[in-house]
């Protein structure tokens, strides 16, 4: 499908109103939401050993992977925040830790100052909006399509979103990548067919191993503490 100016509108009018939405969201719900998310990631995705899972520092009321990030380091992950460099470019990951130094980037969020740059192995992404076939409606920068097809192989994607954030479709465009896993607070769904699929955690955890497997990931990689 072509972006359209009409289309164009319509995305950017949908992204307004998901986003005015999720930040409407009460505290308590926010934090409910987020508690499930969190528990069905520890329950699925339990990884360990020489992986580098990508996360973004929690912006208008995402999910935090913060804590989640913080349990996988404990595990012996490396965990990596995501900067722009350059406009229109791919996203650089740093090595980031609990602890670390930080300063503001684009929009005010912050990044690690000084850290290795990392290439991950699984990156948690945060949509704005996500369809049924895992394509998903960003800030309108671009920056996670062009960072993903810049890396070979790619890393396995899970989208990490609320339940409201759910759309009929994102009218997605040929360069636009389809999230492989989704997690809310509702389950965890896995891209089958061109579908999103309802997967227990025992079936998330055999799916992302062959992810990895078809990959060649972990990449093996190390960053310095």
């Amino acid at each position: 499908m072509t972006l359209t100016p009409e289309l164009a509108q319509w995305r950017k009018t949908q992204r307004n109103t998901l986003l005015a939405q999720r930040c409407a969201a009460s505290a308590t719900d926010h934090a409910h939401w987020s508690a499930a998310i969190e528990a069905q990631l520890r329950q699925a995705f339990a990884l360990d050993g020489p992986w580098v899972v990508g996360f973004c520092w929690p912006y208008q009321a995402e999910f935090d992977a913060r804590p989640f990030a913080a349990w996988l380091r404990a595990r012996g992950v490396q965990t990596a925040l995501p900067v722009v460099v350059t406009k229109g470019q791919p996203l650089e990951f740093r090595a980031w830790w609990p602890g670390v130094a930080m300063e503001p980037g684009v929009y005010d969020i912050p990044v690690p100052v000084g850290t290795d740059a990392l290439v991950p192995d699984v990156l948690l992404v945060p949509p704005v909006g996500i369809g049924p076939a895992g394509d998903r409606l960003g800030y309108g920068g671009g920056f996670f399509d062009r960072t993903l097809a810049a890396i070979a192989p790619p890393p396995i994607t899970i989208a990490t979103a609320f339940e409201i954030s759910r759309v009929p479709t994102t009218h997605p465009q040929s360069h636009d990548i389809l999230m492989d896993l989704v997690v809310t607070e509702a389950g965890v769904q896995g891209l089958e067919d061109g579908r999103l699929q309802g997967l227990d955690w025992a079936q998330a955890t055999a799916r992302l191993q062959a992810l990895a497997q078809a990959r060649g990931l972990p990449r093996q990689q190390r960053a310095r503490a």
